[in-house]
């Protein structure tokens, strides 16, 4: 499931979780706001507004869940968060395309010195999961093109 680069919700918050909550946890927040905001379970008094304020607090619910309840979309969504937290917090010092980088056979690792000393690694395995990346010894972050 690729997810757009738009400005989304933070399904954490929807679930009223914390990214380091546990599978079981996670689940168990989810279930008690299910219960609470499921279309079943409304009194047959509530005003129409109210009823329908419900109906889309559960949507929105149950959307948290399929992404934060399954091992693999949460970890893309939690990958995506992080980057797009590191370009906010983060000054974004280059751009620079993957083969422009250093390639080391043995660590299997592309590499590139950072203007302080340090320096910008990303092993290959992630460079289709990251490209964003941050140096080891200072702020700067570099993001790679593919």
């Amino acid at each position: 499931m690729a997810f757009e680069r738009i400005k989304q919700k933070d399904w954490y918050k929807v679930l009223g979780a914390k990214p380091s909550d546990s599978p079981a946890e996670l689940k168990r927040k989810y279930q008690k706001l299910a219960l609470l905001y499921h279309p079943d379970k409304q009194e047959a008094d509530v005003a129409a507004g109210e009823a329908e304020e419900r109906v889309q607090r559960f949507i929105e619910i149950d959307q948290a869940w399929k992404i934060l309840g399954n091992e693999e979309t949460k970890k893309e969504y939690d990958l995506q968060q992080r980057e797009d937290n590191l370009t906010k917090e983060w000054p974004l010092h280059e751009q620079i395309y993957l083969e422009d980088m250093c390639w080391n056979e043995d660590e299997q690792l592309y590499t590139l010195s950072c203007r302080c000393g340090g320096s910008y690694s990303v092993f290959k395995s992630e460079t289709k999961d990251v490209s964003l990346v941050c140096c080891d010894t200072c702020s700067l972050v570099i993001e790679i093109l593919q």
